[in-house]
């Protein structure tokens, strides 16, 4: 089973959507295995987005996921990154699929609710990164037996 790191960045905390947000990830039959309510330091935020480093973004990219509460998710289940970007949409809300995460909630590409892992890799790196060891929680899902086969 993958594992995948979702955020609900502060423009979803403030908007009371983090609810709505994990309601969609378990309903597509992801398992939540951690979750942590945290201000997010600068240097978590620069070591997160070290990849945009230079980038024209980047100083607007840390201002941003350090304003205010984050709500950090670790999600488990077979190719959980794919569907975990399925469910979120495309970065820009304006190009999402209806029905994602991005389209129905989301109106800009500053202010897109989440962050997803984009890769199986990344989000090994990542869930390591905002978790320890210590914070994930295996568990058996009874439901899991009628999600997979």
């Amino acid at each position: 089973m993958e594992r995948s790191l979702v955020l609900i960045k502060p423009d979803g905390v403030q908007r009371g959507l983090m609810g709505d947000i994990i309601r969609r990830l378990e309903q597509r039959g992801l398992k939540l295995v951690a979750a942590k309510f945290l201000l997010v330091p600068r240097e978590l935020a620069e070591k997160h987005y070290a990849i945009h480093k230079g980038k024209a973004f980047y100083n607007d990219l840390l201002d941003r996921i350090t304003s205010a509460p984050v709500l950090a998710l670790v999600w488990e289940g077979a190719q959980v990154v794919s569907s975990i970007r399925q469910t979120v949409g495309s970065t820009n809300p304006a190009n999402a699929e209806p029905g994602t995460i991005r389209h129905d909630l989301g109106l800009s590409t500053e202010y897109n609710l989440v962050h997803a892992s984009d890769s199986p890799e990344n989000g090994e790196f990542e869930v390591a990164l905002w978790f320890s060891p210590a914070d994930l929680v295996s568990w058996k899902r009874d439901t899991d037996r009628w999600i997979y086969p």
